[in-house]
């Protein structure tokens, strides 16, 4: 009996690959560009590869879609919809780790955490100075969360740890998060003008794309620091550049780029007030490892004609 045909972006994870061994049969992501006019059973995206109709129209037999991760804009769900593809992701799994990521961020960014590693380990580095390479507070600050859903939730619980005053922007007002997390709910425009640490997690949608501009940053304090765990292109590249060049806001910390990952000459890298990593936000053994498998139960249940475990938007 032949293994169920799936097409998969990659090279994909030891975890990943090894929970598929045996059970199907991997295609390269090339097939789903070309078309095929052979069946295929699945498709699992992996690293957020470009997925609409014209692409599904392409191939045949098509009976999931399963994504590793939350974030499903990527795919044109709309399109798999029509088509009657069930669509599968991971979330709640990754909650807890990137919000983690958010804080880490926020934390290496108000410290200037970055700097002060390179200067540590740099000839420079002779004499301890106490008025030198000062940063920002954390503790009894103002966070302002973009975007209060579950990693939100999270980010407000941690930041409650440090004592931090919780303001949130989101489409709803979530009153059950203002009661767990004393969170308080305020327009942008209000969470930019009082907040001295902004952290954006809402989801990318037309409606977010370009959100953070210019116009935005320029209501933020100039000791204010923003934080993007979420997706690229709903801060405005230019315009943090010349936020950062020009000392419109203190510092960034950013999990995400647009595009990503940036050109390597793009002069964002070069700001020395911005905190970068490559995408790390559920980066953690742990975390890794059970989106690989509720991933693979998502594909596996959907080759097999069963409900997902855990369909996008569930």
């Amino acid at each position: 009996m032949s293994l169920p045909k799936v097409i998969a972006d990659g090279p994909l994870a030891e975890a990943v690959a090894t929970l598929m061994d045996g059970r199907v049969e991997l295609l390269p992501w090339s097939v789903a560009i070309e078309g095929s006019a052979d069946p295929v059973d699945g498709i699992y995206t992996y690293g957020h590869p470009h997925l609409d109709g014209a692409m599904l129209d392409r191939l045949s037999g098509v009976r999931v879609i399963s994504n590793y991760g939350v974030g499903v804009d990527h795919i044109q769900l709309d399109d798999a919809a029509a088509r009657g593809i069930p669509v599968g992701n991971t979330p709640g799994i990754l909650n807890g780790a990137t919000a983690d990521m958010a804080m880490t961020l926020l934390l290496a960014a108000g410290r200037r955490l970055i700097e002060g590693d390179q200067y540590a380990r740099s000839p420079e580095f002779t004499t301890y100075d106490p008025g030198y390479m000062l940063g920002r507070e954390i503790h009894g600050t103002t966070i302002g969360i973009i975007g209060m859903g579950r990693i939100g939730g999270e980010i407000a619980k941690r930041a409650r740890g440090f004592d931090m005053r919780v303001l949130y922007h989101n489409r709803s007002r979530r009153e059950e998060a203002e009661s767990l997390h004393q969170a308080t709910y305020c327009s942008l425009d209000d969470l930019l003008d009082q907040s001295d640490y902004v952290v954006v997690v809402t989801p990318l949608t037309e409606q977010t794309r370009g959100l953070i501009d210019r116009p935005q940053l320029e209501r933020m304090k100039s000791t204010a620091i923003l934080v993007n765990i979420a997706r690229g292109p709903i801060v405005s590249t230019a315009a943090l550049t010349w936020a950062l060049q020009e000392g419109q806001i203190y510092a960034a910390g950013l999990d995400v780029t647009d595009p990503e990952p940036l050109p390597r000459d793009h002069p964002l890298l070069a700001c020395k007030n911005l905190t970068i990593a490559p995408h790390l936000g559920s980066g953690t053994e742990q975390t890794r490892q059970r989106m690989a498998e509720v991933s693979v139960e998502n594909l596996l249940a959907g080759l097999a004609g069963d409900p997902l475990p855990q369909p996008v938007g569930a």
